[in-house]
């Protein structure tokens, strides 16, 4: 038995350290059938035998150092078995290719050039035990597991966007963020740093645009419109010593920084700092600010906004506008070696261009048909500009209006759509959907934080294909890249940054690096779970929506009502759940609940091993109806983009709330009308139909323009029951209902027509583009 138990002890560090959980899965790993290991000490030396690879040595080192506590010599000199050996091996697999070999002989990485053997070091980091080990002598040692990987990235553009317009943040932080990028493989740091809310960047030539634009007298508190401001002045910029700092600091890690400078929109706060770049210099700024809103301090002239959005007041495309955007991109070209310029070019309102004389008198000169024209003669303009300094741009996929420009690459972020349109027509295109990649979004239904809205878990992300099923072979090969994007009006510290990233960008990294065939979502659940004691190990805050419990309504069988289902990442506890019926009863869950026909409101939570309760818990509330599970048809399915849980979402007793940050319970419909047909399974009395809608304009989202009920016994014959355009909002959040009611009738089938609203009207953020419609729950009563 001692020779057993011996045994067990001396196998237990092969078992413990012999796991290998690399994120973004690799190309190829294959470990021996024995497990063994090599064993990094304070002795072991990096051996630079190529040329060019102190940044890589640098940054194993200083990972070393500050987790580890250990330094290592640097040397061109062999060191025998007791060495990490970085190289250059000739792979022929494009930018970024390396081999990673750990075995008696010592640790060996070649690249196919400094960047690959640079990804080869953060696999090598992926390999060190985690928790960092407890040392019981002086010498620590770091057990890697004996491993062999050739590896490759799928995407050559794979970035992450951070927003310091709406929220300065600090230096220091900014590079915390780009090693985040550079720990995951990423080569693209997107820096988003002039908008309405704040311009961010030093330019001497005009040095107000920091002096003013740089700071703003308050902020709404709370979601948009807010219910009040915080008055606290907020602001910051970053010299033109900081940005060289940062660029350098990027590059030394094989990330290009990209700099966005914001037009035609989203200028407020260079107009706040030079008037005259208005269409209308006189107007004061608090005219376009929302009077549900409350403003902060002094309210004439232009002022830096307060608040966030879309807003009218954007750059008049006059000749000083041009010189005055020339001397700006002729420092940042300076600042910043990136071949990308980033223009912005998104949301730009045309209302002060259609009330201003001279826009007017421009388009006709120019034989531009109307402004959306103008708007792509604005971005052409300064592409050339651009263009003529060695550069290219960039832009958000708005700048495919009026015709896109020449050289252009698109940022694809209203959907795929535009990156769709791009790619066919043979410009380069950079993936960032709203609806996977927007990291502001909510990760979790129980979200005790303030975000934007919306919800993104981490299985949405990881689950993003970014080859769109409607390209050819040909035309995906202009899908360049992948990003996601951290817009941060609701993100004022370094922490919440780092809990909306984590542990998504985990995720996203391996979107743009591991082959297709590589994706595996149980797989990924069991590494991401070493990647959180990575995040512990970094003293980094990240979401641990993971391991929420969480809920769905599922159908019952038979059409008859609806269930609960309840489930957990962490097998190991317990789900509990009571109801309103309950008399506060506890009981153990073993599988989906039968919700009664009362409805009512379900709660759950989970019990670890020492019976402990954790975590937030779930509850949900059920409107039971004789809807409720009925069979029903959409004569038009919902839109990729908010499909809901399909025709299921309208009929399921679940009643949208919480708006935005309940996404997932509306269908959506972009620039159609939703159309539904459903079958009570006998013939009942009815004298009301309701339908619960959304109607958020500055997210592009309008209310029905009418409510259509018919109905029929045998379904083939039809009356109709009524027709409501009124919208009675039930709360504070955009949510609301429309009703057509009548005297009790007999109707098996029910017909229900939503119209979409049609086109967003002009002053509107999306003017002229298709109005989203939502909706939710149908009820009949």
């Amino acid at each position: 038995m001692k020779r057993i138990n011996a045994l067990i002890v001396f196998l237990l560090p092969l078992i413990l350290y012999a796991q290998v959980n690399i994120i973004p899965a690799p190309v190829s790993i294959k470990q021996p059938k024995i497990a063994n290991l090599f064993n990094i000490t304070s002795s072991t030396k990096i051996v630079l035998e190529g040329s060019n690879l102190e940044n890589s040595a640098n940054f194993l080192n200083n990972y070393l150092q500050k987790f580890y506590g250990i330094t290592l010599e640097v040397t061109n000199t062999n060191a025998g078995n007791n060495s990490i050996v970085l190289n250059f091996d000739r792979m022929n697999k494009g930018d970024g290719a390396y081999n990673l070999t750990v075995n008696k002989k010592g640790i060996y990485i070649g690249g196919d050039n400094e960047s690959g053997v640079f990804y080869g070091v953060q696999s090598l980091i992926q390999l060190l035990p985690v928790p960092a080990p407890m040392q019981k002598t002086t010498e620590t040692k770091l057990r890697i597991p004996f491993v062999s990987i050739t590896d490759y990235p799928r995407f050559a553009y794979r970035g992450l966007m951070l927003d310091v317009g709406r929220h300065f943040l600090p230096v220091d932080f900014v590079k915390k963020y780009i090693d985040y990028l550079a720990l995951h493989k990423m080569n693209y740091f997107h820096w988003h740093l002039t908008d309405d809310q704040g311009w961010r960047i030093e330019i001497k030539k005009y040095p107000k645009l920091t002096e003013v634009g740089a700071w703003r007298n308050g902020t709404i508190i709370g979601h948009y419109p807010g219910k009040g401001n915080d008055n606290e002045r907020d602001g910051g910029f970053y010299t033109q010593k900081n940005v060289k700092e940062i660029v350098k600091y990027a590059a030394e890690r094989y990330i290009t920084v990209v700099p966005e400078i914001e037009m035609p929109g989203h200028a407020m706060a260079a107009i706040a700092a030079y008037p005259e770049l208005s269409c209308f210099p006189e107007e004061p700024t608090i005219k376009y600010f929302d009077s549900r809103s409350t403003w902060a301090g002094d309210s004439s002239g232009k002022q830096v906004m307060q608040s966030w959005g879309v807003y009218n007041d954007v750059f008049v495309p006059s000749e000083n506008t041009f010189t005055f955007l020339q001397g700006v991109i002729d420092e940042v070209i300076g600042l910043f070696p990136s071949k990308y310029i980033h223009v912005g070019g998104d949301e730009c309102p045309k209302d002060n261009w259609k009330r201003s004389a001279f826009c007017q008198q421009l388009m006709k000169e120019k034989g531009l048909k109307n402004e959306h024209e103008l708007q792509s003669y604005f971005v052409q303009r300064m592409e050339k500009y651009i263009n003529s300094k060695g550069r290219s741009i960039i832009g958000w996929d708005e700048i495919l209006e009026g015709g896109l420009a020449p050289n252009a690459t698109v940022m694809s972020w209203r959907g795929e759509k535009g990156g769709i349109e791009a790619a066919k027509q043979k410009h380069d295109v950079i993936m960032t959907p709203t609806t996977y990649l927007y990291f502001d979004y909510a990760q979790t239904k129980n979200e005790d934080s303030l975000v934007i809205g919306g919800f993104l878990p981490l299985e949405k992300v990881y689950k993003y294909e970014p080859y769109a099923k409607e390209l050819t072979a040909e035309q995906a090969k202009y899908i360049k890249g992948v990003q996601a994007n951290l817009w941060t009006e609701y993100i004022k510290y370094p922490t919440k940054v780092e809990y909306m990233i984590f542990p998504r960008v985990s995720a996203l990294s391996e979107i743009q690096w591991s082959p297709k065939e590589k994706k595996n979502w149980p797989d990924f659940q069991k590494r991401i779970q070493t990647q959180f004691k990575r995040y512990d190990l970094w003293k980094a805050h990240y979401s641990k929506a993971f391991y929420d419990l969480k809920a769905s309504v599922i159908p019952a069988p038979d059409y008859k009502g609806v269930m609960w289902k309840l489930e957990s990442n962490n097998k190991s506890d317990k789900i509990y759940y009571t109801s309103s019926f309950a008399d506060s009863n506890l009981f153990e869950y073993k599988g989906p609940i039968k919700v009664t026909n009362l409805g009512g409101e379900y709660h759950a939570f989970l019990r670890n091993k020492e019976n402990e309760k954790i975590g937030y818990g779930v509850k949900q509330k059920f409107f039971v109806t004789k809807a409720t599970n009925k069979k029903i048809i959409l004569s038009v399915p919902a839109s990729d983009n908010y499909p809901g849980s399909g025709p299921f979402t309208l009929v399921n007793a679940v009643q949208n709330e919480a708006g935005l940050a309940k996404s997932e319970e509306f269908l959506g419909y972009n620039g159609t009308d939703c159309e539904a047909s459903i079958d009570l399974g006998s013939i009942q009395q009815i004298s009301i139909v309701k339908v619960h809608v959304f109607d958020r304009p500055e997210s592009w989202i309008y209310r029905p323009a009418f409510f259509h009920v018919a109905i029929s016994k045998d379904g083939s014959q039809y009356t109709t029951m009524g027709t409501s355009d009124i919208f009675e909002a039930t709360g504070d959040n955009g949510n609301g209902v429309m009703t057509v009611n009548q005297k009790s009738v007999a109707a098996r089938y029910i017909k229900v027509k939503l119209g979409n609203y049609g086109t967003i009207p002009a002053g509107n953020p999306g003017e002229g583009s298709k109005a989203w419609l939502f909706v939710d729950e149908i009820e009949v009563n």
